[in-house]
C-alpha cells in the first residue's frame, strides 16, 4: 500500500533551511565581524590598524602621520641606519607581492646570482645572489676577508661595486672569484625571509652593524647597543622562534636620539 507524500513536509524543511542560512549569514558575516572589529578598535586600536608608526617612533594617530609599520620591513641603505635582511617581495618589502625567491639551497642562481640584458641591451643585475650580498655586507661593516682577486677591480672611480662584474666573476667557469669572510656572516644578513616582509634581523646581525652605525652617527657603541636592546622582540609566547631586532623601529629611534639631518633612506640599496 502506497503512502501519499506530504507536500507540506518539503516546504517546511525548505523554509527551515532558508531561515537557518539567513540567520547564520547574519551572525557569522555581520554580527561576529562587527563585534571583533569593535573590540579591536577599542582595545587594540593601533595594532588593529596595522601597527603604524609616526616619525618619532610613537604609534601614529592618523594615516597621514605614519611613516612605517612595525610589522613590515623597509629598505634602509644609508650607513647611518641598520640595514634589514634582503627581500624578494616585489622590488623589496612590497606587501602586495609578499613571497620569497623560491630558489633551492643548492641553486647556482641563489648562490652566485645572475645578470640579464635590459631593453637597451645593457647588462644589468637579474638576481644578486648570496655571495654578492656577502661582499657588500663585509665591505659595509668593515669585516675582514680573503679574496682570490683584489676587489678594487670590481669598483668604479667612486668606490662603488659593479655588481654585474662581481656576479660574472662568481659565475666564471674557469677561474671563479672566491671570497671568504674572516668571521661567520649571519644567515639573515644575506638571505630573504619567506614572506619578504620581515622587519627583524638577528641580534648577531645587529651587533656586526653596530660599529658602523655608531661611527656614522657620532654616537658611542654603548648608546647604540642600548637602543638595540630596547627594540629587541623576544620569542613569540616566550618559546617560539628567536629574539629579533625590529630594524624599522630601531632606525626611527636612532633619528630621534642621534639626529643626522637626513630623512630615512628607505629606498632600495641596489644590491
Amino acid at each position: 500500500m502506497k503512502t501519499k507524500s506530504n507536500p507540506d513536509s518539503f516546504i517546511g524543511h525548505l523554509r527551515t533551511s532558508l531561515i537557518a542560512t539567513v540567520a547564520l549569514a547574519i551572525i557569522v558575516s555581520g554580527i561576529y565581524p562587527a563585534i571583533v572589529f569593535g573590540l579591536g578598535q577599542l582595545l587594540f586600536h593601533n595594532k588593529a590598524n596595522g601597527s603604524l608608526i609616526a616619525r618619532d617612533g610613537t604609534p601614529a594617530s592618523t594615516d597621514s602621520d605614519a611613516v612605517a609599520s612595525g610589522l613590515i620591513g623597509q629598505n634602509f641603505s644609508d650607513p647611518i641606519y641598520f640595514h634589514p635582511r634582503p627581500s624578494s617581495a616585489g622590488n623589496g618589502y612590497d606587501p602586495t607581492a609578499s613571497g620569497g625567491s623560491n630558489l633551492g639551497p643548492m641553486s647556482a642562481k641563489l648562490i652566485n646570482g645572475t645578470t640579464k640584458k635590459d631593453d637597451k641591451g645593457k647588462e644589468i643585475v637579474d638576481f644578486d645572489g648570496i655571495r654578492d650580498r656577502i661582499v657588500h655586507y663585509c665591505d659595509d661593516n668593515g669585516i675582514t676577508y680573503q679574496s682570490s682577486i683584489p676587489l678594487t677591480q670590481f669598483k668604479d672611480a667612486q668606490g662603488n661595486f659593479d655588481d654585474v662584474k662581481l656576479i660574472k666573476a662568481f659565475n666564471d667557469d674557469k677561474s671563479p672569484l672566491t671570497f671568504t669572510p674572516a668571521s661567520p656572516i649571519p644567515a639573515d644578513a644575506v638571505t630573504a625571509s619567506a614572506s619578504g616582509l620581515d622587519p627583524h634581523i638577528s641580534l648577531s646581525n645587529a651587533d656586526l652593524q653596530m660599529a658602523r652605525v655608531a661611527r656614522a652617527r657620532g654616537a658611542t657603541e654603548e648608546n647604540v647597543r642600548a637602543l638595540i636592546a630596547e627594540h629587541t622582540d623576544g620569542p613569540d609566547l616566550g618559546i617560539l622562534g628567536e629574539a629579533g631586532v625590529n630594524v624599522v623601529r630601531l632606525n626611527l629611534a636612532l633619528d630621534v636620539e642621534f639626529p643626522h639631518g637626513a630623512a630615512p633612506a628607505t629606498q632600495p640599496s641596489g644590491h
